[in-house]
């Protein structure tokens, strides 16, 4: 049995960055604006993937395909979750990822006001999901990809 750290989750300022590998939205107005950056960026023939929940839309990909947002946050990976780029969680990563993710089908995206644990999306972004997220009043949801 895994049990959630006790201490709470801090962040301290990484030097330098990790190389982003997806970006993240947990606000409406950056979530709406990450899914219309998304739609162009899939419009153009990128490939990307992505993953949501209630409150938050993950979008995954190489480094120089992924879309830009404003207030969306650039993720990397370490120790097998998606972190900020630019911060470190303490307590270390990995033990966030065994107490919150520890089924290995799944993956942990950390994030200062999230935790987002998802099933690694394998096929391309539902569009019409997307538009839907990218409408004014669109919420996040599952089922994306």
């Amino acid at each position: 049995m895994t049990a959630v750290p006790a201490r709470p989750l801090r962040w301290e300022r990484r030097e330098p960055p990790l190389p982003a590998a997806a970006v993240a939205a947990t606000d409406p107005a950056a979530i709406a604006a990450l899914a219309a950056a998304t739609l162009a960026r899939l419009a153009d023939g990128i490939t990307l993937r992505a993953a949501a929940d209630a409150a938050t839309l993950l979008v995954l990909g190489e480094p120089e395909d992924l879309p830009w947002a404003d207030g969306a946050r650039y993720l990397a990976w370490e120790a097998g979750a998606l972190v900020p780029t630019t911060a470190r969680p303490r307590p270390a990563t990995a033990l966030w990822r065994d107490a919150l993710a520890p089924d290995p089908t799944t993956r942990l995206a950390l994030l200062p006001d999230a935790a987002l644990v998802f099933t690694p999306p394998t096929a391309a972004p539902d569009r019409a999901a997307l538009a839907r997220l990218a409408a004014p009043t669109g919420t996040a949801s599952g089922g994306l990809g």
